[in-house]
């Protein structure tokens, strides 16, 4: 099975959320995928908790990655960053602004995790596809294929 694999450098700039965030949703298009579905939405939310989390507890660039396998497998997503520390989710306070990342990523995702990689570690998570939604960013094999 070929996955295609693409990636976006993240500058260490809070305004970098915006831009994968925009970036992840012109994938979604690229491949044909309904960039309105609850999937696109779900895919969106994680990648900007993931990125946000890279770019704001470290101070440093990261990559984002996406991993579309060419069947309805689970999407996988990757932001690696240059720090060691191991991300643990929080339980923000109901009146707290922030602190709910990794919860969100726990509740809306199949499965996540992390492991260390070089100085600093790899952060991942699959999002399933075409689970009641409309066969949301369920893309043709051949699209994918390449």
């Amino acid at each position: 099975m070929q996955v295609l694999q693409v990636q976006l450098a993240v500058a260490a700039d809070p305004a970098e959320v915006g831009r994968a965030r925009r970036w992840v949703r012109a994938q979604v298009l690229a491949l044909g995928a309904d960039p309105d579905a609850a999937f696109t939405e779900t895919l969106v939310l994680v990648v900007s908790e993931l990125v946000t989390n890279a770019v704001v507890h470290t101070g440093r660039p990261a990559v984002l990655r996406l991993l579309w396998p060419p069947d309805a497998a689970p999407l996988r997503v990757e932001v690696v960053d240059a720090s060691g520390v191991a991300p643990a989710p929080r339980h923000a306070a109901a009146s707290a602004t922030n602190g709910r990342g990794l919860e969100l990523v726990e509740l809306l995702c199949a499965r996540w995790g992390w492991y260390p990689q070089g100085a600093g570690k790899l952060v991942w998570c699959e999002i399933e596809r075409g689970t009641g939604d409309g066969g949301a960013a369920v893309c043709a094999a051949g699209a994918l294929s390449a």
